[in-house]
């Protein structure tokens, strides 16, 4: 199994956790940004090679771990929504982190405005939901962990300013593979 990606990638880090949590060997190919322009059809990481099956998106390669493992990938639609809502967070998150980097900022954009306001009534939705801060963590919790990290790495924005979602990153960094998969840390050796 090779799992393409970068370290500091909150969807690629998700990936790592299943692989490493289960004890799966892997490889993990340190990808650019040129790499997976070239060797994926959606021109981002990660993307997933075992044996014949190649994947491209993170959801599709927990899934297929997941399966694999004998587990499954969602117990229930409300679940599978919340995850759903993360990942739009993520992708919303990324994108304004990328072209603030180009600086093309929300207050220049009406689009953007509205960007980034789902960003932030996304996390005060999340945060006034119920969420399972123990272990063992479901796939939409580690997904949302792995989403606010990256803020904080990237300095986005301060999750402390959300009570729960603070409580849940308390608890969840205590767990060792959590701790190991940081932002830009590379795999333990």
């Amino acid at each position: 199994m090779e799992l393409f990606g970068s370290y500091t990638s909150p969807f690629v880090r998700h990936c790592r956790i299943v692989l490493m949590s289960s004890e799966t060997p892997f490889t993990f190919v340190e990808t650019d940004y040129v790499s997976s322009a070239e060797k994926s059809p959606t021109k981002k990481v990660p993307f997933f090679r075992d044996g014949d099956v190649m994947l491209s998106d993170s959801s599709s390669i927990i899934k297929y771990l997941r399966e694999k493992q004998g587990q499954s990938f969602f117990t229930d639609t409300k679940e599978f929504d919340q995850y759903c809502l993360i990942n739009t967070l993520m992708d919303t998150a990324i994108n304004l982190f990328l072209l603030d980097k180009e600086g093309i900022k929300p207050q220049n954009s009406a689009y953007l405005t509205r960007q980034n306001s789902r960003l932030f009534g996304g996390l005060t939705t999340l945060n006034d939901r119920p969420l399972t801060v123990r272990s063992p963590f479901c796939d939409g919790t580690i997904r949302l962990a792995c989403f606010l990290d990256w803020a904080k790495f990237r300095d986005i924005f301060d999750h402390s300013s959300y009570p729960n979602l603070h409580a849940l990153m308390k608890k969840i960094n205590e767990w060792e593979i959590f701790q190991q998969t940081a932002p830009g840390m590379k795999e333990p050796s």
